[in-house]
């Protein structure tokens, strides 16, 4: 992905959010743009509807008239993405002048999710990898994947002391 690029709103018609994506990710391929415009998004939510015949579940876009472009933002790419058709323009202070997205928002909304594989259990033991306590090794006592938080037991000077970690701050400890 390109460096710089943030993610930007685009207002359009309503029930042209498709019409606009598929127009924008083919202009970016003919155009080679995809180190400028990274990604297009329309954020949908899956939702579960109870009708006569029984529950359904439908994709429903979470909001109706607006897609997210993830874009290094230049005269070139503004006004490619300005001039198709269907949009309406950026959101921001301006038009020409739009506003990105900050990062709280872009994890909040889910446009971005940043998966994380936790190769590790309550119980095992682990080695912390970053911060203070870097190499010293722990068994894991809590582990809260949605908060990005785990909980080493580390004994120090003799005593068992928990400390709260990110997940990314410990790794496993292979027994081979």
């Amino acid at each position: 992905m390109a460096e710089g690029a943030k993610w930007y709103v685009v207002q359009t018609y309503s029930g042209y959010e498709n019409t606009v994506k598929a127009t924008i990710e083919k202009t970016i391929e003919t155009r080679q743009l995809s180190d400028t415009i990274c990604e297009v998004v329309i954020p949908m939510e899956t939702v579960t509807e109870v009708t006569e015949n029984g529950p359904k579940t439908v994709e429903r876009k979470v909001f109706p008239g607006y897609v997210l472009i993830k874009m290094v933002m230049t005269d070139e790419s503004w006004y490619i993405v300005r001039n198709v058709r269907g949009v309406t323009g950026f959101v921001g202070s301006s038009s020409t002048n739009p506003t990105p997205l900050s990062e709280k928002e872009v994890l909040q909304w889910g446009v971005e999710r940043h998966e994380v594989v936790v190769s590790f259990d309550v119980g095992d033991t682990v080695r912390i990898v970053d911060g203070p306590l870097t190499s010293f090794s722990g068994r894991v006592d809590a582990l809260d994947i949605d908060k990005n938080s785990v909980r080493v037991v580390v004994s120090m000077f003799g005593r068992e002391t928990p400390v709260e970690l990110e997940l990314d701050q410990v790794e496993n400890i292979s027994e081979d």
